[in-house]
């Protein structure tokens, strides 16, 4: 007796498809080892790195130091120091909230003040991996962060990930939106892995028909012959 689920043949049995160039993928023959990358290729491209509700932030003020101190933004985005008074951060680099400090230091009587800002903890600046992912969570964004490289910090796909289902949303000047993208097309470079922001959430999707197919061999030792399935 033979259990048969779906009407069609299982994708992905046939033989790999070899790489092939494309405009966007150059497939290296005949060679044992990639050439190395240039030092260009080494460098992320510049993004600024924004301060936001709850980071926290060293400030340094040359030759003054009672002022020097460390700070945690407030949850509205605020810091208060004393003479430069109650200034808002959200939003700002570490060189633009330096000047606004010194702008409000210089108001209150300090000559010439130089501030300098460092960010050292940020909580702010996170993507949202959520669906089916081995560790859904809030992750850090770096100047590299891509869909590949978030979805390895949640520790990978679960096994009823579909590769071919995977949303990034993100709001754009105040619009909502969403890009639909498939991780296995990624993986063979048949286009680029794209680049992730603070506050994009990826929700990875669920295959049903993997998830059947689970619950089915879980119940495969009661029957008397073999469990052969035809899934889509």
């Amino acid at each position: 007796m033979f259990v048969l689920l779906g009407a069609s043949v299982l994708t992905g049995c046939g033989g790999r498809q070899p790489l092939v160039s494309t405009q966007r993928l150059t497939v290296v023959e005949n060679d044992t080892s990639l050439p190395a990358p240039a030092r260009s290729d080494l460098i992320a491209g510049d993004r600024p790195a924004l301060i936001g509700p709850l980071d926290t932030i060293q400030i340094d003020v040359f030759n003054v130091p009672d002022l020097s101190r460390e700070v945690q933004i407030d949850a509205s985005g605020r810091i208060a120091m004393p003479l430069a008074g109650t200034i808002d951060a959200r939003g700002k680099t570490a060189g633009e909230l330096a000047t606004a400090i010194e702008d409000a230091l210089r108001v209150r009587y300090v000559r010439n003040p130089e501030v300098t800002v460092n960010i050292k903890g940020s909580v702010s600046q996170v993507v949202t991996v959520d669906g089916q992912v081995l560790e859904p969570g809030l992750y850090p964004v770096t100047n590299q962060m891509t869909l590949m490289r978030a979805i390895a910090s949640a520790k990978g796909l679960s096994e009823f990930a579909r590769q071919d289902d995977v949303v990034i949303l993100r709001t754009v000047e105040g619009r909502k939106m969403a890009g639909l993208y498939n991780i296995g097309a990624i993986r063979r470079g048949m286009y680029d892995d794209p680049e992730i922001y603070a506050n994009d959430v990826i929700v990875v999707g669920d295959s049903p028909q993997r998830r059947r197919f689970r619950d089915l061999v879980s119940v495969a030792p009661i029957l008397a012959a073999p469990l052969i399935a035809v899934l889509q």
